[in-house]
């Protein structure tokens, strides 16, 4: 409250002196100054509310001798009242104003000056004089049903107006450029309102013959910004052209909907999905000027987060909800996969473009894979990451397979977490990944397991130096395979884990694999009831284990002095 009061006070004298202005000109120039500052103005609203539902009237009126003269200019100011929610919170901030006992006669005019600004609010846009009223009902319409007709006639025949435009091209425009340039400004401040939709679809569809842009700047600002806010809906062809048109709103877009999955607590693929999906971006990146540029801001996110699983995971479900968008708009491609992926083989991303359950994992694959990229080892995975579910299904191949380990499975594994490893460490790893592999597979068809053998697995031995904190996070992964298709590793895998997992990032790692492999079996529609069955119990588990803990330290650091 105290921090309301300080930014209210310090913008007062401000914006009284905006609507002074505002009230006494009728320019353009004053319009478009209004419309520029109306989201800002709106705040400074919320703000008043803020500080004056605090206080009495008769305080209010002593602190702000001049509030009357501020809420006066703002009701008699159209743009204002049109624009998104400042109506209801001046109504908000006139209540503040009335007393509900007043004492005196000063409290008594306060109360019919207040109610009789909110009656002009209240009828700001409608018509109450008997010759109005007479002519309404000689056309058959009520004085209610009149306005908002009226307001559809007008916005049909404008967009009427627009696509004639497009279609009839140079020879027979009815609007000129300036029009729709000046339409698109006093559109602004109504873009939330349902019945200006189709005019603000129609400028957004609209591609005249200009060689620049006629729409107002600040039109897509005013669009991009209600739309991320839900307080307009617009069909996806609408939001393409909004954010081809212009890219300050994509990037806002993308921007948008990293600070949704930044600011949830732990998101669950399913989750990320609905963001992704919700937000229309893997949809809109059908067109390859729009992928290309999302893109690019995970690649960047990726490397400030330097590869974080978060980073990495929501990229992956990206790409997911990407392709099954370009699946169901074009059974074949309007643009060629270069378009998309411009540092990689055509060839090499239509074979990764299919499930990986589609094509066996042959080592030829891996070793092409390496050999076709363009732009060296971080290109190569850059690509590789966007469809992950080829490194997990290596790590379930080379566990369940009975053969020796493939050395291009190993490779594949060892190089999906750490591109960046030169020859000789990634050799390392793969000696590491095949002793532990050598392990497993012992124990595979073992009739009784315990936990103890599998913990050797994944903990360090005291007759050896520390592993590389690489090696003990693939050797859990290939742990955890085993644990979900083993015969035997459905009885002990509570047990293993809590062996394995003593700090909160390693459970947390082993939470996110198995969600992440479920989420990859749904959409692989894999059959394995068992092992599904076991991966959502160890989740539940895992995710009430660590929920409490939080709850509990949490619990401690309140009773902290």
């Amino acid at each position: 409250m105290a921090q309301d009061s300080v930014d209210f006070s310090s913008h007062y004298q401000f914006w009284m002196q905006k609507l002074s202005v505002w009230e006494h000109a009728s320019t353009l120039e004053t319009q478009q100054d209004t419309c520029l500052h109306l989201p800002r103005f709106q705040e400074f609203l919320r703000q008043m509310y803020e500080v004056l539902k605090e206080l009495n009237s008769s305080t209010i009126i002593e602190r702000f001798p001049t509030i009357g003269q501020l809420l006066a200019k703002t009701c008699w100011n159209p743009f204002i009242l049109a624009f998104d929610e400042s109506q209801k919170i001046l109504i908000w901030c006139l209540c503040c104003l009335i007393n509900k006992e007043p004492q005196n006669s000063e409290e008594s005019k306060l109360n019919s000056w207040t109610r009789g600004l909110l009656s002009q609010i209240l009828s700001a846009f409608r018509f109450d004089t008997k010759e109005v009223d007479l002519f309404i009902q000689s056309l058959g319409y009520t004085p209610e049903d009149y306005c908002p007709g009226l307001l559809k006639n007008m916005v049909l025949s404008l967009v009427s107006e627009l696509r004639e435009n497009h279609l009839n091209g140079f020879n027979t425009q009815r609007m000129v450029p300036e029009k729709i340039r000046f339409l698109s400004r006093i559109c602004i401040p109504l873009v939330t309102l349902p019945d200006i939709e189709p005019l603000v679809e129609a400028l957004l569809t609209y591609h005249g013959h200009e060689t620049q842009e006629v729409l107002w700047p600040e039109f897509f600002d005013a669009v991009n910004e209600a739309f991320l806010l839900k307080k307009i809906s617009l069909p996806t062809s609408a939001v393409v052209c909004l954010w081809l048109r212009h890219l300050p709103s994509l990037e806002k877009a993308t921007l948008h909907l990293f600070e949704k999955l930044i600011s949830s607590e732990r998101n669950f693929l399913r989750r990320i999905e609905y963001f992704l999906k919700d937000s229309l971006l893997p949809e809109a990146a059908c067109h390859p000027a729009i992928f290309r540029i999302v893109d690019e801001m995970f690649r960047y996110v990726l490397l400030e987060t330097d590869g974080a699983p978060e980073v990495l995971a929501a990229i992956q479900v990206f790409t997911q909800c990407f392709v099954e968008a370009l699946e169901k708009k074009n059974k074949q491609l309007k643009f060629t996969l270069k378009t998309y992926f411009p540092y990689a083989s055509p060839s090499l991303v239509m074979v990764l473009l299919q499930h990986p359950k589609e094509i066996k994992l042959p080592g030829c694959h891996v070793f092409w894979f390496c050999s076709r990229s363009y732009g060296g080892p971080f290109e190569c995975w850059f690509l590789f990451i966007h469809f992950g579910g080829w490194a997990d299904i290596a790590a379930e191949q080379l566990v369940m397979s009975e053969t020796e380990s493939s050395e291009a499975l190993l490779w594949l594994l060892a190089f999906s977490y750490s591109p960046r490893d030169g020859s000789l460490q990634r050799a390392q790893t793969m000696v590491e990944l095949k002793a532990a592999l050598i392990h497993l597979k012992k124990l595979f068809r073992s009739p009784t397991l315990s936990a103890k053998d599998l913990q050797a697995v994944a903990a360090e031995s005291p007759d050896r130096d520390p592993r590389p904190a690489l090696c003990q996070q693939l050797s859990r992964r290939l742990l955890l395979n085993f644990l979900l298709w083993a015969p035997g590793g459905h009885a002990i895998a509570w047990e293993v884990i809590t062996l394995v997992a003593p700090t909160d990032e390693i459970t947390h790692e082993i939470i996110g694999f198995l969600d992440q492999t479920l989420y990859r079996w749904d959409h692989l529609c894999e059959e394995a009831p068992r092992s599904r069955k076991l991966a959502r119990e160890l989740l539940a588990e895992l995710h009430a284990s660590s929920t409490s803990q939080l709850k509990v330290g949490r619990g401690c650091r309140d009773q902290d002095p």
